[in-house]
């Protein structure tokens, strides 16, 4: 007996019926952000369009942000940005890359260490040229594709043809509906994000391989059930875990995104979008309802059978 239920055993909540809905809804919204990344685009940060980063300590108690922002930003250094993380003494400074090649960027160090004074303990310099961060572009989208082409090798093993594909498709809109929102808020697009991106692709595939290996489970019992009616007792039989999985990770990301400072605040508000929002949303109205158009078990629709009577959510 179960201690904690969260949906009860009979739910046949009928989700195949919005599938006419969420997949033009998605092909809009997928739309709408494509084009948002190329008239807006992303707000590529320091890793990834180069530039200077300092990692500084206050000395003297908890650092003055807009103070330090108003004396750096009179030194005309072009986009400089102070973000509070770990202590209330610690502040990570990016100034953006300075026209002149390397000399220029150390000149730039030495302009805001003399504006900024003796009273601050510098922890760390980096200098990130542009030739680093194209590499470092270049590997992250590298790793992406590398990423989704695992999956669909993965699955295609694992299960069929049509459930790779469908799991490869939901995991692309899950790409690009969180790249959509990160250029529509101009969340600063850097390392980390690629780590929310990857985090993202994993839990998404997660929650649908999950459904997928219910469903694959009732293909092989029940051989004459309607495949809507399938999938979507495939889907309720596995709500309650799903629901668990969801509220505790967003109660975890909400944690990190009002409390974890600005250091990784652009990471958490990424998750919060693509775990809790998309990844949630397209394992049930998006993953499972495409297999139907990819023609797993076709001809069900019109199969009639006593198995159908058996069958439990």
């Amino acid at each position: 007996m179960r201690l904690l239920r969260i949906v009860p055993d009979d739910t046949k909540f009928d989700f195949m019926r919005f599938r006419r809905i969420s997949f033009p809804i998605s092909a809009l919204a997928s739309i709408v952000a494509i084009a948002l990344y190329f008239f807006m685009g992303l707000n590529f940060g320091i890793d990834f369009k180069g530039g200077t980063l300092l990692e500084v300590r206050s000395l003297s108690g908890p650092a003055d942000i807009a103070k330090m922002r108003a004396t750096l930003s009179a030194l005309e250094l072009g986009d400089v940005q102070l973000q509070q993380f770990g202590g209330p003494s610690d502040v990570l400074i990016r100034v953006a890359e300075q026209p002149g090649g390397d000399a220029a960027q150390q000149v730039a160090v030495q302009k805001v260490r003399a504006a900024l004074g003796a009273e601050l303990e510098y922890r760390r310099v980096e200098v990130v040229g542009p030739r680093v961060s194209n590499e470092l572009l270049s590997y992250g989208v590298i790793g992406l594709g590398l990423a989704i082409f695992g999956i669909l090798i993965y699955l295609w093993f694992r299960f069929e043809w049509q459930f790779a594909l469908g799991a490869m498709l939901a995991n692309v809109h899950d790409l690009v509906l969180t790249i959509g929102f990160m250029c529509l808020v101009q969340i600063d697009f850097d390392i980390t994000s690629i780590a929310a991106l990857l985090t993202i692709l994993g839990y998404s595939l997660n929650d649908t391989v999950v459904i997928y290996d219910r469903i694959r489970e009732m293909l092989r019992r029940y051989k004459r059930m309607p495949m809507p009616d399938m999938l979507n007792a495939s889907i309720n039989s596995t709500l309650s875990r799903s629901i668990i999985t969801h509220v505790t990770t967003s109660l975890a990301l909400l944690a990190l995104y009002l409390f974890g400072g600005q250091a990784i605040n652009s990471f958490a508000a990424t998750m919060l979008f693509g775990v809790v929002l998309v990844g949630t949303y397209t394992s049930i109205f998006i993953a499972a309802p495409i297999l139907i158009y990819l023609g797993v078990g076709y001809g069900r629709e019109h199969g009639k059978g006593d198995d159908e009577k058996k069958a439990r959510p």
